[in-house]
């Protein structure tokens, strides 16, 4: 048999072979057959080297024919696999176009986060600033400064989280346990703006944001929200507190029927010092008492560590747990509830 004719066999078989393949690797052993270091086809290149010069040209050309159309036949089938493949995944993965869209969900306020914009809008209508600042707090600033000095026992009180990580002046850095260390800070700006001038205003300021305490149980969480509140001034008195509150209580729970005590307490950054208890006077807590604030004149130690001479200053401090206005303005029993990550109980306060 010619070298010609023998090519032209191997290229019809190889067709006949490629087009059997089911697979990709199936078609790279057939390929091998022909195309490989010991293929047919390379094997009647070598024969060539034996031919004349006339013949090896002439069926040389051949048996390089032979090889193009054996390449462009294993390319075609690779091309059909490669395509009946695609089909096959086309058709496992088809999304059927005829069922609904999932869409996206609508987002919402967190009902801390309402009250938190409630009470800012609340006290800025009354003229006050609004003041934030770090979570993590210096010894001083947090404890020192509002009259609570190392080794006193009002600190128990706070048992807080510690960070490893010392200040200037040798203190561990914490998180801290109230809102009040801002009290200080805005306070202290707020003098040094001034400068002592006789004309410096009043200081009127309420500081929200979260805090931190070990403490954990149905009212009370060790990350919580608080807002404290500073009036200070040359003529301010805890009358103007209880109007102050009253005030503010009214427009958060949008009624009028709301009644305020004030008890004697302990307090180290003020004195005299007192808790702030409500009533309503009608509804499911009607004529029950409930506790919602901390408040008092602010101690003259701290009035001095604002910069300012207590005998020329004076005014009062509160502060308040957002949760727990929140768990009362829409009837919330477990403070717990806010923090589980339940779109059930949360879209509820999104209901628009």
């Amino acid at each position: 048999m010619s070298t010609t004719t023998h090519a032209r066999q191997l290229v019809d078989e190889a067709r006949e072979l490629f087009a059997s393949c089911h697979g990709a690797s199936e078609l790279e052993n057939a390929k091998a057959r022909y195309l490989g270091k010991s293929g047919a086809i390379t094997a009647l290149m070598k024969d060539l080297a034996r031919l004349p010069a006339e013949q090896k040209r002439e069926q040389g050309a051949e048996v390089n024919l032979a090889k193009q159309a054996i390449e462009q036949a294993l390319q075609a089938r690779r091309d059909a696999l490669a395509e009946a493949e695609l089909r096959q995944r086309l058709a496992e993965e088809a999304i059927d176009v005829t069922l609904d869209g999932r869409g996206q969900r609508r987002g919402g306020l967190h009902p801390v986060v309402r009250s938190w914009m409630r009470i800012e809008s609340l006290f800025r209508s009354m003229g006050f600033e609004v003041a934030e600042g770090p979570e993590i707090e210096d010894d001083w600033t947090n404890f020192t400064a509002l009259n609570s000095p190392q080794d006193h026992p009002a600190r128990s009180m706070q048992d807080t989280f510690y960070v490893d990580v010392e200040d200037e002046r040798g203190q561990p850095l914490l998180l801290r346990t109230h809102t009040s260390p801002m009290q200080v800070r805005h306070a202290r700006a707020h003098v040094q703006a001034f400068a002592g001038s006789p004309d410096m205003p009043d200081i009127r300021v309420i500081a929200p944001g979260r805090t931190y305490r070990v403490d954990s149980d149905a009212t009370h969480s060790p990350m919580f929200h608080q807002f404290e509140g500073l009036w200070i001034g040359r003529a301010v008195s805890m009358a103007d507190l209880k109007g102050l509150y009253t005030g503010f209580l009214h427009g958060f729970f949008e009624r009028d029927d709301i009644e305020l005590r004030f008890r004697p307490s302990y307090f180290p950054f003020t004195e005299p010092s007192a808790e702030i208890d409500m009533r309503f006077d009608s509804g499911p807590l009607r004529g029950r008492w409930l506790e919602i604030s901390g408040a008092g004149q602010v101690h003259p130690t701290v009035v001095r560590n604002f910069g300012l001479d207590p005998e020329e200053f004076m005014g009062f401090a509160f502060g308040s747990g957002i949760e727990r206005l929140t768990m009362l303005r829409y009837g919330i029993g477990d403070l717990r509830q806010f923090y589980g990550s339940d779109l059930r109980f949360l879209e509820q306060f999104n209901a628009a």
